[in-house]
């Protein structure tokens, strides 16, 4: 594939698998994303001078899969740690049980960490917009035309959607903004940890704020006081113009659930508008023409795992 020029867009999991795929394969492939840092949905932004997780709450990776081995690299290297296997279970009052899974993988450095590790090496372009594909390749913004012979999408569908030109048949595949479901993540600080040690995270039920929380600094082994609330879709659609809106409704929440008496020092609020698919897609990505798509709304269940599993099969069928 030497003679092929591949651009990918979107450095998060799944645009960077996509984009190892290729390398390995030896096409000549660039990677543009809009925002100023790789990760996309591994994202942690520096608050209080410590990076909080505010996109994916953790990975996990099916034992023998593709992913599960560069999991075990970053273990091995230690950018990421086991986590747990064990959750609590709560409703909107109170927690009331525990539920046991497969080990989550968190990152000592933030997730956004093992997303820069991916991209080491590779010819990725930041802060580039992409405005439409086009025959010929992929229209940035700023009327920049970048030549093509295939164009790798990894973003959300709706996001995919109106980067393709009228009449293009994946139009047909990929799923309407409808279809997805928007959440606000909202990190919370306290002076001091006020919540049980071995909390690690909560799933909560039939709650109408707040559908999971994570002790941020459990997950990342500081031990600091901060906890990670994910709104539930319908509080998040009713506040994706303002997100900060939510912030007094989820500090009530979380103050309920886990039995906080005193209110947080500080609050941030972050919105996901294509959060994850209601419904992913069965097949682990699509491709028609040339044009692909991929991201964790592929291959059955939305996961960070799945992105990556999604841009690498991608990859992998572009390449051949």
């Amino acid at each position: 594939m030497s003679d092929q020029r591949i651009t990918v867009v979107g450095a998060g999991l799944a645009g960077l698998a996509a984009a190892r795929a290729l390398v390995d394969a030896g096409a000549a492939v660039r990677v543009l994303d809009r925002g100023r840092v790789p990760g996309g949905r591994l994202a942690s932004r520096r608050i209080d001078e410590r990076p909080v997780d505010l996109g994916a709450s953790y990975l996990t990776a099916p034992e023998g899969s593709r992913f599960a081995a560069i999991v075990d690299d970053w273990v091995a290297r230690g950018l990421a740690r086991p986590w747990t296997d064990a959750f609590r279970v709560a409703d909107d009052e109170r927690m009331h049980g525990s539920s046991t899974g497969p080990i989550r993988y968190a990152a000592p450095a933030g997730l956004r960490s093992l997303a820069v590790d991916l991209a080491a090496g590779l010819d990725v372009r930041q802060q580039a917009a992409v405005a439409r594909v086009t025959a010929d390749g992929v229209e940035l913004d700023d009327d920049e035309l970048l030549a093509s012979d295939a164009v790798v999408l990894a973003m959300p569908d709706p996001q995919a959607r109106r980067r393709l030109e009228p009449g293009h048949p994946l139009l047909e595949v990929l799923q309407r903004p409808e279809d997805w479901e928007p959440v606000i993540a909202v990190a919370l600080r306290w002076p001091e940890r006020a919540w049980p040690s071995d909390l690690h995270g909560v799933f909560v039920n039939d709650s109408p704020t707040v559908g999971f929380i994570a002790d941020d600094g459990d997950r990342r082994g500081d031990g600091a006081p901060v906890l990670v609330a994910h709104t539930t879709p319908t509080l998040a659609r009713r506040h994706l113009d303002d997100p900060d809106a939510v912030v007094p409704e989820v500090v009530g929440a979380v103050r309920r659930i886990l039995g906080i008496a005193v209110e947080p020092v500080s609050t941030y609020a972050h919105r996901w508008t294509f959060a994850r698919p209601a419904a992913a897609h069965d097949e682990p990505f699509a491709l028609d023409g040339g044009v692909g798509v991929a991201g964790d709304g592929w291959g059955g269940k939305a996961s960070a795992g799945a992105a990556w599993t999604s841009g690498d099969a991608l990859g992998r069928a572009l390449s051949a």
